[in-house]
């Protein structure tokens, strides 16, 4: 070797640096996966639980059942003021005129917003999730808001807890095809959800 020559000159193979390879974004990595899956089962909860979700915790921006959570909280108060001792007659014109909001918001409005009377009380013993004898204890909801006083604080409370069961009931399964062609009914006939 030549003393005179640089220690640059020396080494004829120098390379410049290199660059690592960019990360690729498929497939992603293993923390990705996890979430993924995280929110899959989060929407599945929430989507097969959402009747008992929204009866017991309202979720701003989450709509699903509220109707039943503003049911509720109207079918408390009246039991409130029922029991602190408010007029029998108006009573049972609120709970009257909330039930019938209720029967509709569950079953749509053609099933029963045309009902009276006997037809009224026999159409809620059929439908009752919970079997309570409407056609025989109902008769308060027909007569007290136009009867002279006789009406007492029990009958309606057992009423208010009727028509509770009426909003913490979940629907029967139907089959796919009978779900779509009770929208597709209620749509055309100008009814759906209250």
């Amino acid at each position: 070797m030549d003393p005179i020559l640089s220690p640059l000159q020396q080494t004829p193979q120098l390379r410049d640096i290199q660059d690592i390879s960019s990360i690729p974004w498929w497939p992603p990595a293993p923390g990705w996966w996890l979430i993924l899956g995280a929110l899959v089962l989060i929407g599945y909860v929430l989507w097969r639980w959402r009747t008992p979700l929204s009866l017991r915790v309202p979720i701003p921006g989450i709509t699903l059942g509220t109707w039943r959570w503003d049911a509720a909280a109207a079918l408390r108060d009246l039991g409130r003021r029922a029991q602190r001792g408010q007029d029998p007659k108006a009573t049972a014109s609120e709970l009257s005129e909330l039930l019938r909001r209720i029967a509709m918001a569950r079953l749509g409005r053609p099933a029963c917003a045309g009902l009276t009377g006997s037809a009224w009380l026999e159409w809620l013993a059929a439908h009752d999730p919970n079997g309570f004898a409407w056609s025989e204890r109902g008769q308060p909801l027909l007569f007290a808001p136009y009867a002279p006083p006789g009406v007492t604080a029990q009958d309606l409370m057992a009423l208010i807890e009727a028509a509770e069961g009426w909003v913490s009931a979940r629907e029967p399964k139907q089959p796919a095809w009978r779900w779509w062609r009770s929208r597709s009914v209620s749509a055309s006939a100008g009814g759906g959800d209250v």
